[in-house]
């Protein structure tokens, strides 16, 4: 990914379903209110071949995941 890419997680459309934190456990954690959030440094989503795989199992359609630039 790109270093300018970034993982985000629309806080208006996000359940709390947990999907994300399941499938992703190393960029994806639930905050104390029950919502996705993305774990702090991790923003990149480097080394987790998951995480677009988190954001296809969001129920929500939450999660926003960049496209890889060559």
């Amino acid at each position: 990914m790109h270093s300018d890419a970034r993982i985000g997680i629309d806080k208006d459309l996000c359940i709390g379903a947990g999907q994300c934190a399941l499938t992703a456990p190393d960029v994806f954690t639930l905050d104390d209110d029950g919502y996705g959030t993305v774990l702090p440094g991790r923003e990149g989503g480097e080394g987790s071949p998951l995480v677009r795989e988190a954001a296809r199992a969001c129920p929500a359609g939450a999660i926003t995941v960049p496209e890889p630039v060559n």
